[in-house]
């Protein structure tokens, strides 16, 4: 919500007037010096959206405030051209409104676009939250990451690297809008306040890295011939894309990582298609570069990948992981009811890559059970599993 400084105002004094944490007005105005603030600035306070209201006959500011449970200060602050003492009936007026629902759907066929529709509706309301592009897609489409906290802790979580697989997306976005809420509420998750973890942790998140293999998997093939025909060629002729795993390109991004990737080639197809080819060579899809780099930039203390499905969570490589690993992965298992497996004989993942590279602590979570991609019926329950995870993931 944007508000305009008037005499009198200063961070402190919003963060008071609006009940948000001093900390998220700062960081909500990153480019702002709080000790040189003019009158008329525009501000930002996170947590709040304004309505339009049209001043009926008989209104006053000080009666439309108390009306809707407002200090008057508010209704000056968010209409700088207001002049109290001539409101005019049918003249248009903001009134600040608390946000206290979630904004995101994640119960829809959730592709590329109503995933970036729900992101810049989140940036608007929670400017705290900063959002990168950290690369773009064999087809053009940017790679978006979010950047939430003030800690010295960085904490990756990512989704989506299976096209159709593309459930883990809203149900990550899900848990990004509840934290979001949570903060700016001063509310807990679980009986979990989370303002702690705000101030000692940074969460990434990518919360689509194959947005053109989802866009495959719920729209069908692209509408521009090469790509249409490329694709369904191999597909086997097939126009149905709800096996598809890969990138546009048929190269399965979580065999793109250079951990023992040969090993993972050597018993994997030797061509595109729908899954498990890991291309000719590691990091050759710009998807799996951009996180790479990303991964390399950020120095993560712990990384999260979210896939499906099987309900277990898998944290070991070849073992190079640290002792905490297992730590780590029991409460994991605690609050979600997933079985923690050490090993399994495949290579060239995202998690296997950062083990080998950081020795530090590395997860793949496969949420859910039952065939890919999961029905959103599904949703839910899954959620409710996931969410002690995303939890303890900032926490451990």
């Amino acid at each position: 919500m944007d508000v305009y400084v008037r005499p009198g105002t200063s961070f402190w004094y919003l963060s008071q007037l609006f009940s948000i944490p001093l900390r998220l007005i700062i960081d909500s105005n990153r480019n702002i010096d709080p000790q040189f603030l003019s009158i008329g600035q525009r501000l930002r306070v996170p947590g709040y959206i304004t309505a339009n209201y049209q001043v009926q006959s008989g209104d006053s500011l000080w009666l439309i405030a108390r009306r809707n449970n407002l200090p008057v200060e508010s209704l000056f602050l968010v209409n700088p051209n207001v002049n109290a003492n001539f409101l005019q009936v049918g003249q248009n007026i903001r009134i600040p409104r608390r946000v206290t629902a979630r904004l995101v759907n994640g119960k829809q066929n959730y592709d590329y676009s109503a995933m970036m529709n729900d992101l810049w509706t989140l940036i608007a309301v929670y400017p705290f939250m900063r959002m990168m592009n950290i690369g773009n897609t064999v087809l053009g489409k940017t790679i978006p990451e979010l950047l939430i906290g003030n800690g010295s802790k960085r904490v990756h979580y990512n989704a989506a690297f299976h096209a159709n697989e593309w459930i883990t997306a809203p149900i990550l976005m899900t848990f990004l809008n509840d934290y979001l809420l949570s903060l700016t509420n001063q509310s807990s998750i679980r009986g979990l306040s989370t303002f702690p973890y705000y101030l000692q942790t940074v969460l990434s998140v990518v919360p689509m890295v194959n947005p053109d293999g989802v866009d495959l998997v719920i729209n069908g093939a692209p509408q521009n011939a090469p790509w249409r025909d490329q694709v369904i060629e191999w597909n086997n002729g097939n126009t149905d894309f709800s096996n598809w795993k890969a990138n546009i390109n048929g190269v399965d991004l979580n065999d793109q990582f250079p951990a023992n990737w040969e090993a993972e080639r050597a018993r994997n197809p030797k061509t595109p298609g729908p899954r498990d080819y890991g291309g000719e060579a590691p990091l050759t899809q710009p998807e799996a570069i951009a996180l790479a780099e990303l991964t390399r930039r950020r120095d993560y203390a712990r990384v999260l990948a979210f896939h499906t499905q099987g309900e277990v969570i898998y944290w070991g490589y070849e073992n190079l992981e640290p002792p905490e690993s297992e730590t780590i992965v029991n409460e994991f298992a605690r609050v979600s009811g997933y079985q923690p497996v050490k090993t399994l004989e495949s290579y060239a993942g995202y998690k296997d890559w950062f083990i080998q590279d950081w020795r530090r602590p590395g997860f793949t979570v496969e949420l859910g059970s039952g065939q890919n991609p999961l029905p959103l019926s599904q949703f839910d329950e899954i959620y409710e599993e996931a969410l002690g995870i995303f939890l303890a993931g900032l926490y451990m």
